[in-house]
């Protein structure tokens, strides 16, 4: 499974600043969100946003902010996030966004009316003609502005809008929320039906106690995780290295059975060689394989090593093209 990367073949445009937006992406049609994780009720949304953007002339963009506004206006209570601002450009970029905009949330923004907000980033810096949002979709100071607001704005700037319903999945709204809660259930089954790829994270391979070398089944310790890191268990999934992709077995948790209580990051590249120390790994979550437990001898262990590492890379065959 070790072929080139699966990124879309446009290039990702990613912009940092509002003074990056050049002519040329400019009066299209916008979405303004936090599209954390970019999930199947975002896609629909940008599928509407695209065919928008195509009505105008213009091109699709997604201005959404970094980091989560609540970061600054209740860091106790923001949520962790899914993904990071490169990540989700590429995302985005996959479904047919022209650009992204990871506007850096400060507290000049945050102080901003809804009505300076929209006549500053809406209808000044983006000089959009069209836009798309939910809903549930809140702007300006604390939140006050709302798509009641919206609607009037819009339609005295002469600005077209539309208003996605979001998407339903059991009975239930696909959320932001509602994967997050999923990942901390380790249900990365669930995440993966409500996303439109794999539920990733990232990190920095560090050196380990290399216990996993000396059983036969040599792992990456991972750390620097910036997002949401599912709940201990064993995983299907699959590892991003040097442009390739790998199947592997993810342990998180404690080594149960070496009596260690420090929750680690390990994961096993499967058919892997070279070293990977101090190298970024990207890790994709494709299953839940079990629950981590002692085991009563280390040839027990090399056993469910040997289980696991099996199913993990037959599940992960299954997702080549996802």
């Amino acid at each position: 499974m070790n072929h080139p990367s699966l990124s879309a073949n446009r290039p990702v445009r990613l912009l940092r600043h509002l003074d990056q937006i050049t002519t040329e992406l400019q009066q299209g049609a916008v979405a303004i969100g936090n599209f954390d994780g970019v999930h199947r009720g975002h896609q629909r949304l940008v599928e509407r946003l695209i065919e928008l953007a195509r009505k105008v002339s213009g091109p699709a963009v997604v201005f959404t902010f970094d980091p989560h506004p609540a970061r600054l206006l209740r860091p106790a209570e923001a949520p962790p996030p899914l993904t990071w601002s490169e990540r989700k450009a590429g995302l985005l970029t996959e479904l047919g966004v022209d650009a992204m905009v990871a506007y850096p949330t400060d507290e000049h923004l945050l102080s901003l009316s809804s009505r300076e907000f929209f006549d500053t980033v809406v209808v000044k810096q983006l000089s959009a003609r069209a836009m798309v949002e939910g809903p549930n979709f809140r702007f300006g100071r604390d939140r006050e502005g709302d798509v009641k607001q919206l609607i009037s704005l819009c339609r005295k700037a002469k600005i077209d809008l539309e208003v996605v319903p979001p998407l339903l999945l059991d009975a239930h709204y696909i959320s932001s929320s509602r994967i997050r809660e999923a990942v901390r259930q380790g249900d990365v089954d669930a995440a993966r039906q409500m996303l439109t790829r794999p539920y990733r994270i990232r990190g920095l391979v560090t050196h380990g106690a290399r216990r996993g070398a000396t059983l036969g089944f040599p792992t990456a310790n991972v750390e620097g995780i910036d997002t949401l890191l599912p709940s201990s268990g064993v995983y299907a999934g699959r590892a991003w290295t040097n442009g390739a992709i790998w199947p592997a077995a993810i342990h998180i948790g404690p080594n149960l059975t070496f009596n260690e209580q420090t929750l680690k990051v390990e994961v096993h590249l499967i058919g892997y060689q070279d070293s990977l120390y101090g190298e970024p790994l990207e890790v994709d979550f494709l299953s839940h394989l079990r629950d981590i437990r002692p085991f009563a001898s280390v040839e027990h262990l090399k056993e469910q090593l040997q289980h696991d590492v099996r199913s993990a890379g037959q599940i992960a065959e299954r997702f080549v093209d996802a």
